[in-house]
């Protein structure tokens, strides 16, 4: 199996299922209430974890009873936690409304997550024994800086997934090989609002981007390299929350396992589409198999 650390933040997910989203001001009644573990590092941790990588989580939880709840929920998904600390105060919390289209808006209290300023004795370590590292940008960027930092010293991959959109350090993206950011993101990064343009500019920043385009599929662009566009299989969209942490998580397993780009992007695009369709986000990411199956479907009398 190849090996993936994921130094990123753990939240609980609390969710509310609503017809559609309240406009400011304006109160609407929902149909439905959820409380289900999340984050994007931990998302990403567990859907890598099912997709058939050795996982380790690096980050932190609180110490209230979510915090225990998070730490059991990765464990049971075959995510090592021995490096993910527990901090005083709360676990960090997640306010979700979901519209009857799949959409969702989110707002994030960091918590205990906030405390992961720096790497912690071990953290390094663990890193330099894996073959990817997955960053996101809800940890203080200062550790994610460091993570960055420890994986190009021992030549192990580092995967940015740029969310919450925020300005990057320029220290930070010279320490990042392959960037994964949605075209909304893409845009407030690069300044362009086309994104084939947004990644031809990034890669004066980054050797590789991957702009995700939600139902259109994604763009990977590489220098030198001619620009691929790889469709994401049509469904029926249901809850979209963690579709791009389980895209990101799959495809880390792809790529580790030597796949080739296309192929690597197919197979992570089934599993995003096999998310989309449930409710949640850790509970609705697939399983190796099922991937397996879908991609199987999906790619069926075509090259892949």
């Amino acid at each position: 199996m190849t090996g993936i650390a994921v130094l990123g933040s753990t939240n609980m997910d609390l969710v509310a299922y609503v017809a559609r989203a309240p406009k400011r001001g304006e109160t609407v009644t929902g149909r439905e209430f959820r409380t289900i573990p999340g984050g994007k590092g931990a998302n990403q941790a567990v859907a890598a974890a099912r997709a058939g990588g050795d996982v380790s989580m690096i980050g932190a939880v609180g110490a209230d009873d979510f915090g225990g709840l998070l730490r059991r929920t990765l464990a049971s998904s075959g995510v090592d936690t021995d490096l993910l600390r527990t901090a005083e105060g709360p676990s960090g919390t997640a306010h979700i409304v979901v519209d009857d289209e799949g959409g969702n808006s989110i707002v994030v209290i960091p918590g205990a997550n906030g405390h992961v300023t720096s790497l912690a004795p071990g953290d390094e370590t663990l890193i330099a024994s894996m073959d990817t590292l997955l960053l996101q940008l809800e940890l203080p960027l200062s550790a994610v800086l460091d993570g960055a930092e420890a994986a190009r010293r021992h030549g192990v991959r580092t995967v940015l997934t740029p969310a919450p959109a925020q300005p990057l350090p320029p220290e930070l993206l010279a320490a990042v090989d392959l960037l994964i950011p949605n075209e909304h993101e893409a845009a407030a990064l690069a300044g362009v609002f086309d994104p084939p343009a947004a990644a031809q500019e990034l890669l004066r920043q980054v050797p590789e981007v991957l702009i995700t385009l939600g139902s259109a599929g994604c763009l990977y662009a590489a220098r030198d390299t001619p620009p691929l566009a790889v469709p994401a299989p049509r469904v029926t969209a249901v809850d979209t929350t963690a579709a791009g942490d389980t895209f990101v998580g799959a495809l880390a397993v792809a790529l580790g396992e030597g796949r080739p780009m296309r192929q690597a992007l197919g197979w992570a695009s089934a599993g995003a589409a096999l998310c989309v369709q449930r409710p949640g986000a850790s509970t609705s990411m697939p399983y190796r198999a099922e991937i397996d199956a879908a991609y199987a479907s999906h790619t069926a009398g075509r090259p892949s």
